[in-house]
C-alpha cells in the first residue's frame, strides 16, 4: 500500500487539470512513449531509431532508484497522457494500476515486464546467511525479484514485448521496429555468448556480494551461485555481526579473490566483510545494477550495453 495514498491525490488533480483542458494529450504526429527506468528507456530508444515523432520519457532520471520512487502529479499526467506506457510491474510499481486510465488518453498501450517475462521470473530469495527484512508481517502474497533488466536473455523478450506494443501504437513504421529489434537482439545475444564464454573460463563460481544483491537473473543465466548481506530489493543498509562473519568466513572458506557491492554504495559494508577475513587482502569490485543512471549520464553516452559490457569485464576479474 505504500505510495498509494499520494497517488490518489495526484489523480484528483489530474482529473481536475484534464477537466479544466490542461495539455497532455497526444500531440498530431508524435508517439509520446513513457517508462520508469534507464535500460527500458534504452532500450525503446534502440527499437524506435529513425523514427520520427516517437518522444520517449524516462520518469526515474535523478539517481533515485525504483525502489524509493515517489511519482510526482507531474509524472502521472505524462503517464496518463502517454500513448504507450512501460514499466516493471512489481511491488516497487504497485501505485501504476491506480494511476492508468484516468488521463486525457483513455486506451494507452501499457506493458507489465514482469507479466511478459512470465514463467522466467523469479521470486525474492531469501539465502543462506542473508539478513532478512525486520518487519515483515507475514504476507502470503508473492514477491518477485523486480531486477529483471539484468539479464540479457530476459532483455531479449522484454524488447520483443516493447516492439510489439510500439507497432500496436504506431502500424505505419512496424518495419522499421522489427527490422531495429532484429538487429538489437543480435547485440544481446553477441553479448550473452561473451559473459557465457567467460564464466566457463573462470575459475570460481560464486560471487560473493557485500551489498544488496540484484543480479540474481544474471546469476541464473550462467550457473553461478552467490552469497549476500540482502535482497535485492532490501531497504535494509546496517548487516548484524552474525551476517558480517558469515560471509568473511565464506570468502576464506571458497578463497575468494573479491568482495562485489553495487554502484551508490560507500563500500563500508563490503570492507568490514574483508577485514573480517583472514587475510584482509580480497579486492572490493563494483558492479553497477542501472537502478539510479540520471538523465546527464544518459545525455553523456550511458547505454544499457555498455554498463553490460564494463559489468562483463568486472565478472571476469570476480571469477579468474
Amino acid at each position: 500500500m505504500k505510495k498509494i495514498t499520494a497517488i490518489l491525490f495526484c489523480l484528483v488533480l489530474i482529473f481536475t487539470l484534464s477537466a479544466c483542458g490542461a495539455d497532455g494529450g497526444k500531440t498530431e504526429g508524435k508517439i509520446n512513449v513513457v517508462t520508469t527506468i534507464f535500460p527500458v528507456y534504452d532500450w525503446i530508444r534502440n527499437i524506435a531509431a529513425g523514427v520520427d515523432g516517437v518522444e520517449v520519457t524516462m520518469l526515474i532520471d535523478s539517481g533515485v532508484d525504483l525502489h524509493s520512487f515517489q511519482p510526482t502529479t507531474k509524472d502521472i499526467l505524462k503517464i496518463t497522457s502517454s500513448d504507450m506506457f512501460v514499466f516493471v510491474g512489481g511491488e516497487s510499481d504497485e501505485w501504476v494500476e491506480s494511476a492508468l486510465g484516468e488521463g486525457t488518453n483513455k486506451d494507452p498501450v501499457a506493458i507489465n515486464l514482469l507479466d511478459k517475462l512470465g514463467d522466467n521470473k523469479r521470486e525474492e530469495e531469501l539465502k543462506e546467511g542473508m539478513q532478512g527484512e525486520e518487519e515483515e508481517e507475514a504476507e502470503e502474497e508473492t514477491e518477485y525479484d523486480e531486477h529483471i533488466w539484468l539479464s540479457l536473455k530476459n532483455a531479449k523478450i522484454l524488447c520483443e514485448a516493447i516492439c510489439d506494443g510500439l507497432c500496436e501504437a504506431d502500424k505505419a513504421n512496424e518495419d522499421v521496429y522489427r527490422a531495429n529489434l532484429k538487429a538489437y537482439s543480435g547485440k544481446l545475444d553477441a553479448l550473452d555468448k561473451e559473459y557465457a564464454d567467460a564464466v566457463a573460463a573462470g575459475s570460481k563460481k560464486t560471487l560473493l556480494f557485500g551489498d544488496r544483491f540484484p543480479f540474481r537473473y544474471l546469476t541464473e543465466d550462467y550457473g553461478l551461485d552467490y552469497f549476500a548481506a540482502f535482497i535485492g530489493c532490501s531497504a535494509e543498509s546496517e548487516a548484524s555481526f552474525k551476517t558480517i562473519k558469515f560471509l568473511a568466513d565464506k570468502v576464506d572458506e571458497l578463497k575468494l579473490d573479491s568482495i562485489i557491492k553495487i554502484e551508490g554504495s560507500d563500500g563500508k559494508l563490503a570492507d568490514t566483510i574483508k577485514q573480517n577475513t583472514k587475510d584482509k587482502n580480497a579486492k572490493i569490485l563494483t558492479l553497477n545494477s542501472m537502478q539510479s543512471i540520471t538523465a546527464n549520464e544518459v545525455n553523456e553516452g550511458t547505454t544499457y550495453l555498455g554498463i553490460f559490457g564494463s559489468n562483463l569485464e568486472v565478472l571476469k576479474e570476480a571469477i579468474k
